[in-house]
């Protein structure tokens, strides 16, 4: 395994499993199956309603938990609840969680943030991050925070690989942990001849070859799956080193091109939508 090392000396996974959009009982397996395959880093959130799920994947794989990097985030519903992450701890059923964030810069965002900053310094969460946060949303955040974030998770792929954000980023050694890692639905991205080229140089897919993009730009990848062997191929990514020259003819398909586009109606239905947590 790679790793990136944060701007608190904390070590994460180059690549982890995510679990948006899957089901708790897909969830439970997909962590498991990694977890035993290999994977350290796993990634969830209050919104995917898969937290209990994702702890019972962890508990059945076998793996010590100081083994495991875990993510979560809390949503905006939860900013305001001083209860928030002691609740989402009882969720995934552990006493801390390596990585987390707030999801939306929705409703009462700098409260969710001051969550943080204490489960930080209580030792509930070894790090902590900021999901969504672009724009003027991040500088805001840049001129309040009282412990800058180890990461930001935002959309990033070879059409849009956030060159405005990562000036910001790398003034604090905040590290990306990019979704939509592999484009979202358009196949356009996964399709550029360059990636098929590449593949077979290396004897890998291009799915393979733009998730190698990601870790060899710093950015650390958690794509997600109910497929065991889709869930093994993404980790099946580290015995091959792009090269430099490789990596900028990669760079030139860079569009500015993002998939999703938020709107400021979106963040007010976030701040008012209320997860129903699984049993």
């Amino acid at each position: 395994m790679e790793y990136v090392t944060l701007n608190n000396g904390i070590k994460c996974p180059a690549i982890g499993i995510g679990t948006y959009m899957l089901k708790p009982e897909d969830a439970r397996n997909s962590v498991r199956e990694a977890l035993k395959m290999g994977y350290s880093l796993i990634d969830t959130a209050n919104a995917y309603v898969n937290e209990r799920a994702v702890g019972r994947g962890m508990k059945e794989s076998g793996i010590k938990r100081e083994d495991i990097f875990l993510s979560t985030k809390l949503w905006p519903s939860e900013y305001e609840n001083p209860d928030a992450v002691n609740e989402t701890l009882a969720r995934l059923g552990v006493d801390y969680v390596d990585l987390l964030y707030i999801h939306q810069p929705a409703g009462n965002w700098l409260e969710g943030y001051r969550l943080l900053e204490k489960a930080y310094k209580e030792g509930k969460a070894r790090s902590i991050g900021i999901s969504n946060f672009e724009g003027r949303y991040i500088e805001e955040l840049e001129t309040k925070w009282e412990i800058a974030p180890q990461f930001i998770q935002v959309e990033a792929h070879p059409y849009f690989t956030q060159k405005e954000l990562r000036k910001t980023l790398d003034k604090y050694d905040i590290k990306l942990m990019s979704w939509y890692p592999l484009g979202h639905g358009d196949k356009s991205l996964i399709n550029e001849p360059v990636f098929a080229e590449l593949g077979k140089k290396y004897g890998k897919s291009p799915a393979q070859i733009i998730l190698r993009w990601h870790t060899q730009m710093g950015f650390v990848v958690i794509p997600g799956s109910k497929n065991v062997d889709h869930i093994r191929d993404n980790l099946n990514i580290l015995d091959f080193t792009l090269t430099d020259e490789e990596m900028q003819t990669i760079a030139r398909l860079d569009k500015g091109q993002r998939y999703y586009h938020r709107t400021e109606e979106q963040l007010v239905q976030f701040a008012a939508w209320h997860p129903k947590f699984e049993t």
